[in-house]
């Protein structure tokens, strides 16, 4: 039986992501989901970009249906790598930059957490801070 995070804890992870964002000046949608990818909890900042809130919600499906942080896909799907043309696959929900990560307890993945909003960089930033916020509660 697969594990998951509780709407509280996905709450908690986003209202540190969102401190971040918040830091850093730049309005974000941010989407906890299950170890399957489906959504847990999404709040988009005032000021967010209305197509973040689906890159969001992909860039946490992407972490979970590939178990890995959508970063790490960025190299191997450029043209001429091995993963090349990833992003056209499953019905064009695989994103292949930065923004998503696995949540996990003890090595296995129990959620996912995705940021969309702002550069790649500043994505990853408020995720990361998020990431550290579930750590903190395990």
């Amino acid at each position: 039986m697969s594990q998951t995070v509780s709407l509280e804890t996905a709450t908690e992870v986003i209202e540190a992501a969102e401190e971040k964002a918040d830091e850093i000046g730049q309005p974000m949608v941010i989407t906890v989901a299950t170890d399957e990818g489906n959504l847990v909890a999404q709040h988009r900042m005032d000021g967010a970009w209305l197509a973040s809130v689906e890159i969001s919600r992909n860039k946490a499906y992407t972490a979970a249906a590939l178990e890995t942080s959508t970063d790490a896909l960025a190299e191997p799907s450029q043209p001429g790598e091995s993963l090349y043309g990833l992003q056209t696959t499953d019905r064009n929900r695989i994103v292949v930059f930065g923004g998503g990560y696995p949540l996990e307890v003890d090595g296995e993945i129990v959620a996912t957490i995705g940021v969309s909003g702002g550069e790649v960089e500043q994505d990853m930033t408020v995720a990361q801070a998020g990431v550290e916020a579930f750590e903190e509660l395990r």
